[in-house]
């Protein structure tokens, strides 16, 4: 031990005991409340460590750079949306202008590959903007708009790809009494207990998911998506609104929730410190407002022409480069719809403004019928036919 070390110890000794009991009192109850001031519930701390100065959100390798998602999968995502633009320009008779506004853009992916795969006399009249929290990207095509907020008064598609499962949200779970109380978080990611859950969020999960009193039950409060989510809609005057996001519906929710994190594409514990991504699946039926429908991705996107089914064997032998451009994207196409994975996705389609009731089933009509035969399509010709491949039979493959 240093002389230093022992004279300084010696003086915050002579210290502690030059101060009175009023003294200590104070020092404890400032200690108290600084450590009360770290318990938070999780919609707080959500939105801190995501969207505050210096939030996972801010930060400049973006999404991208922790997990992947079906945009950044293959382009084929890109045209799947594309596709679904045309098809909602001919519902709305298409109008002067058409709006595409990307939800939670990360570093704008989407917005500029659905805008490469357009047909130009689409693209020429479509404005796409951006909703981003996040700076502009450097060399974003300039024709995007970035946007803090969704425009008001769209007439389009607006699209939020694994948007809502990032709104913050509060978490609750049932005690030893069977109660259900909010889950209160520290900045390292231990948890705790707090008061019962009242208010509205009690409200909600009396409708939406239920707790039987079980303890260690738990459930993610959802009405914060619900708004966030109404108010996006609320933005578009006509065309087609569509969340799209890993979900949950009241026939199945998960028994302990699904809060989570990721960081540099691994699944980890959720720390709300800002050096992780946070995440719960989202109950896309509390979400959907009157005239709404939740499908899966795999059912969506083979209704836009996207089946992963193989192309014929007798292509190899009439054009080897393109059966081998078709395999890999019959590849990339049964990623994006594969059971257990991307394709257990789900969307959520809100029509939106007047004459738009029909919408849905002018742009899924068919949803079950067998894709038509073609290889020839380009995927960035959204107007090409329904199926970019067809199946063949198991002999053929070998």
């Amino acid at each position: 031990m240093t002389g230093e070390t022992a004279g300084g110890r010696a003086d915050a000794a002579a210290g502690d005991a030059s101060r009175g009991p009023q003294d200590r009192r104070d020092e404890r109850d400032e200690r108290d409340a600084r450590n009360a001031q770290d318990w938070r519930g999780w919609r707080a701390a959500m939105a801190e460590a995501l969207y505050g100065p210096g939030g996972f959100y801010r930060r400049p390798e973006g999404p991208a750079g922790h997990f992947r998602t079906s945009v950044h999968a293959s382009p084929l995502f890109a045209w799947a949306v594309a596709r679904l633009l045309c098809r909602v320009d001919e519902a709305l008779d298409r109008p002067p202008r058409l709006d595409f506004v990307d939800m939670a853009a990360g570093r704008g992916e989407l917005a500029a590959g659905v805008l490469a795969a357009l047909p130009e006399p689409v693209a020429a009249r479509t404005r796409v903007c951006a909703v981003e929290i996040a700076d502009r990207p450097a060399g974003l095509d300039p024709r995007i708009e970035w946007l803090p907020e969704p425009p008001p008064g769209a007439r389009g598609l607006l699209f939020a790809n694994e948007w809502l499962d990032n709104v913050p949200l509060d978490v609750a779970e049932v005690d030893a009494a069977g109660a259900a109380r909010l889950v209160l978080v520290a900045p390292d990611g231990t948890e705790r207990l707090g008061p019962p859950v009242a208010g509205a969020d009690a409200a909600w999960l009396a409708r939406w998911w239920p707790l039987p009193a079980e303890e260690g039950r738990r459930a993610e409060i959802g009405h914060p998506r619900d708004t966030a989510w109404a108010g996006a809609v609320a933005s578009l005057e006509r065309g087609l609104a569509v969340a799209v996001d890993y979900a949950h519906t009241a026939h199945a929710r998960p028994a302990y929730g699904t809060l989570t994190g990721f960081r540099e594409g691994r699944e980890t514990a959720p720390v709300p410190d800002g050096s992780c991504d946070l995440t719960a699946h989202v109950a896309l039926d509390a979400c959907a407002l009157p005239g709404g429908r939740v499908l899966t991705q795999r059912d969506a996107l083979r209704a836009l022409g996207l089946t992963g089914a193989r192309p014929p064997l007798a292509l190899a032998s009439t054009d080897p480069a393109a059966y081998v451009r078709a395999l890999a994207r019959a590849g990339e196409a049964a990623e994006l719809t594969a059971a257990g994975g991307l394709g257990d996705f789900g969307w959520l389609l809100q029509p939106v403004g007047r004459g738009t009731a029909g919408l849905l089933d002018d742009l899924f009509t068919g949803l079950t019928a067998p894709a038509a035969p073609s290889v020839s399509a380009d995927p960035a010709d959204p107007a090409a036919s329904s199926s970019l491949f067809v199946d063949v039979a198991d002999d053929e493959e070998q």
